[in-house]
C-alpha cells in the first residue's frame, strides 16, 4: 500500500501567542485568528478600554484571550513587557501607523513617529521575542504591499515597510538555527474602521480597484488565514518571505 504525506496541522493548541494592535481593524483579526487556532493569547494596544472589550467578546467564544495595555514605540515598556510576560511561541505585530503626504511637506515628526512604530519597534519586537524563545517559534509582521511597490504621497510609509521586509530577511538567516521563523504578511487596502474614510471617497475605490486584479476590495477575514498558516506547523519551512494579500496588485 502507497504510504501517503500525512495531513499537516494548522492547529495552535497549547502555544502562547502575542499579538499586537490586536484591539481592532486587522490586528483583531489576527487575534481572533491565533485565539481560534487554540493559542492562549495576549493583545496589547495603547487602549485598554478597547483592549478589555476585544478579549470579551473573544473569551465568550471560549477562547483564552488577555487584555493588556502597551505603547509599543516605547522601548523600556516593552522590554518590561516581554520580560514579565514571555516568552511567547507566536509573536504577530500588527502595530502600525501612517501619515500620507507629499515627500517635500513630510514633518521631521510624523518621520519619527511612522519609522518608530513600523520599523523601529518591530526591530526590537523581533530582537527580544527571538532572544526569549526556548524551542523554537514564529514572528509574523503585518506589512503592506507597499513594502514591494511604490505609492503617491507614500514615501515615509513605503520606506517603513521596505525597511521592515528586508529586516525580515536578515533576521531569517540569523533566527533559522535556532528554528525561529519570521515573516511577513503584506495585504492591500483593507477595510476596516480606520480605512472607511478612504473607501468613502469614490475615486479612490476606482484607484484602488484598478491595481487589484480580482476586483474586490479587501477585508479583515482575508488576513486571518495567512496569519494562522504562518503561526502554524504548515508553514515549518516558511522564514525570511512575504506572504501578498494584494489581489495581484503587486504583479503589475
Amino acid at each position: 500500500m502507497t504510504d501517503l504525506p500525512r495531513s499537516v496541522s494548522f492547529s495552535l493548541a497549547g502555544k502562547r501567542a502575542l499579538v499586537t494592535g490586536g484591539s481592532r481593524g486587522i490586528g483583531l483579526g489576527c487575534a481572533a485568528a491565533v485565539a481560534r487556532a487554540g493559542a492562549r493569547t495576549t493583545i496589547v494596544a495603547r487602549s485598554q478600554s478597547e483592549l478589555d472589550a476585544a478579549a470579551a467578546a473573544l473569551s465568550a467564544e471560549g477562547a483564552d484571550v488577555t487584555g493588556i495595555s502597551l505603547d509599543l514605540a516605547d522601548l523600556d515598556a516593552l522590554r518590561a513587557f516581554l520580560d514579565q510576560h514571555g516568552p511567547f511561541d507566536v509573536i504577530v505585530n500588527s502595530a502600525g501607523v501612517a501619515r500620507h503626504s507629499p515627500a517635500r511637506d513630510t514633518k521631521v515628526e510624523n518621520f519619527d513617529l511612522v519609522m518608530g512604530l513600523n520599523l523601529r519597534a518591530a526591530y526590537f519586537l523581533s530582537a527580544w521575542g527571538a532572544e526569549a524563545m526556548q524551542e523554537g517559534g514564529s514572528i509574523i509582521h503585518i506589512s503592506s504591499q507597499m513594502g514591494h511597490v511604490g505609492g503617491v504621497d507614500r514615501a515615509v510609509y513605503c520606506a517603513s515597510k521596505h525597511g521592515l521586509e528586508g529586516m525580515i530577511k536578515a533576521m531569517a538567516q540569523e533566527f533559522g538555527p535556532r528554528g525561529i521563523r519570521i515573516n511577513s504578511v503584506c495585504p492591500t487596502f483593507i477595510r476596516t474602521p480606520l480605512t472607511e474614510p478612504t473607501f468613502a471617497d469614490p475615486e479612490k475605490v476606482a484607484w484602488i480597484r484598478s491595481k487589484i486584479y480580482l476586483d474586490r476590495i479587501g477585508e479583515v477575514e482575508d488576513v486571518m488565514g495567512a496569519v494562522v498558516y504562518l503561526a502554524s506547523d504548515a508553514s515549518a519551512l516558511v522564514t525570511g518571505t512575504s506572504l501578498r494579500i494584494d489581489g495581484g496588485w503587486t504583479t503589475g
